[in-house]
């Protein structure tokens, strides 16, 4: 036993192991062989121990003399120590989040605290590495003042993870939407108020109105708010929407438990409380005895029993709806009945058309940084070349919310680029119902379930 421990003791030992970790996590895993300057520092906490000969020790000295420097001293460390650890588990491994709205019932419900996997699908590296800890966008008690500096920004590039995207995959991943943002209304999406304004006022007076009524900021990918959802479509499936069921590549999308829509309930008597309690339907407004309620099929079929309950009809949009992604008057689309559209793949060129430029062009202009314009020939340009094709660099993804009518998702912003994912939703390891006060507000039974 004395052996083992004086092999391990020995500090060229120490040195080795540390280093083969090192390069194993942070040079190999990360890609970047810069990092390997870091053994440097390696070497000298090992081997030849400079730092510590004339820092470390000359702290120690001060500390034996002072009991305020060292109280001061210690507490610094821990802090230091903490908030290093706590950003290392933050960027390569997991994070938390809260489900803010209601756009995953009946699968996740508000008040749920989720554990996302980075390492699921690869942590990607910070876009922004220069920004106040333990904050996403934004200082703490301040509406306005950014947490992270633009001083310093890394491109995109994703570690190796344990597995990649799947189909009905619960998602977190950075609102694609999210790239400008109304400082006085950061609630609703920029180019939804921007659209209201170029309907009322004109395009250009529409877009100049708003910039003079609002403070418009940007953000980069990794500050852009967190959503939530489930992966339908992956990099080149096709998807459609037919009276609300969804087909992926012509066949039927795989059963979700938990889904939900919204139905008309006609009724011959008003419904009691209890009973929309006893069935969990948390979403629902009646004009005395006509119900429009947020209903999973189970719920729906529950509802047909009861005594007073005339018809359940599921709410099914017929008018086209231009609200909805690419908002073009040449696709007569709505949240119901949507499609077909193809979901762009790393490496596929795609033949560009005016009809189906209002599809890609977002991709093509924002997500992938290129300038895009169109002459009045109806001509394509793209980096100042005419062409007719485009190759995508990105894979991209279709993402919709369970609450299906509910849900502000891929139907009305579109693709989900890969540099927007930030790690699968594994399990809920807390659940706290908004409604209620402590101790009734915890739904133990939801607590450490798998996320379905």
């Amino acid at each position: 036993m004395g052996k083992i421990k004086a092999f391990f003791r020995n500090k060229w030992v120490g040195f080795t192991l540390a280093s083969i970790l090192y390069i194993l996590w942070f040079v190999l895993w990360t890609g970047n062989w810069w990092l390997l300057l870091g053994e440097i520092v390696i070497f000298d906490l090992y081997i030849t121990r400079y730092f510590y000969k004339y820092v470390w020790r000359h702290n120690a000295e001060m500390c034996k003399k002072s009991k305020s420097y060292k109280a001061v001293y210690e507490w610094v460390n821990a802090i230091i120590f903490a908030t290093v650890v706590a950003s290392l588990v933050h960027i390569f491994f997991f994070q938390m989040y809260v489900i803010p709205s209601s756009s995953m019932e009946k699968s996740l419900l508000v008040g749920d605290y989720l554990y996302v996997s980075k390492v699921a699908y690869g942590p990607q590296m910070p876009n922004t590495p220069v920004a106040f800890p333990f904050v996403h966008h934004t200082m703490p008690f301040s509406k306005t003042k950014k947490s992270f500096s633009e001083s310093v920004k890394w491109p995109y590039h994703r570690l190796k993870g344990l597995g990649r995207i799947e189909r009905n995959d619960v998602v977190v991943f950075n609102f694609p939407a999210g790239d400008t943002v109304l400082l006085e209304r950061q609630d609703v999406s920029y180019y939804d108020v921007l659209r209201q304004y170029q309907q009322t006022f004109g395009h250009q007076a529409g877009r100049e109105r708003l910039m003079q009524e609002y403070t418009v900021i940007t953000r980069p990918v990794d500050k852009r708010e967190n959503y939530i959802k489930r992966c339908i479509g992956l990099p080149g499936d096709s998807i459609r929407i037919e009276e609300t069921a969804v087909y992926v590549n012509g066949k039927p999308q795989e059963p979700v438990a938990g889904k939900q829509f919204m139905y008309l309930v006609e009724t011959t008597s008003p419904i009691t409380q209890y009973a929309l309690d006893n069935l969990g339907i948390t979403e629902w407004s009646n004009k005395g005895t006509l119900y429009y309620m947020a209903l999973t099929d189970e719920n729906a079929a529950e509802l047909e029993k009861l005594d007073n309950v005339a018809s359940v009809q599921k709410y099914i949009a017929r008018s086209p709806n231009f609200d909805v992604f690419p908002q073009d008057r040449r696709y007569a689309w709505n949240q119901d009945n949507y499609g077909p559209i193809w979901i762009p793949q790393a490496g596929t060129a795609v033949a560009l058309t005016a009809d189906n430029l209002p599809l890609y062009r977002r991709i093509i202009e924002t997500y992938e940084g290129n300038d895009l314009r169109v002459d009045e020939e109806g001509k394509i340009f793209i980096n100042g070349e005419q062409t007719d094709t485009y190759t995508f660099r990105m894979n991209y993804y279709w993402m919709m919310g369970d609450n299906r009518h509910n849900s502000a998702d891929s139907r009305f912003w579109g693709f989900v680029p890969e540099d927007h994912i930030v790690g699968k939703a594994s399990f809920i390891w807390l659940s706290l119902d908004p409604e209620k006060s402590f101790p009734a507000n915890i739904r133990w039974n939801r607590m450490f379930t798998k996320v379905k």
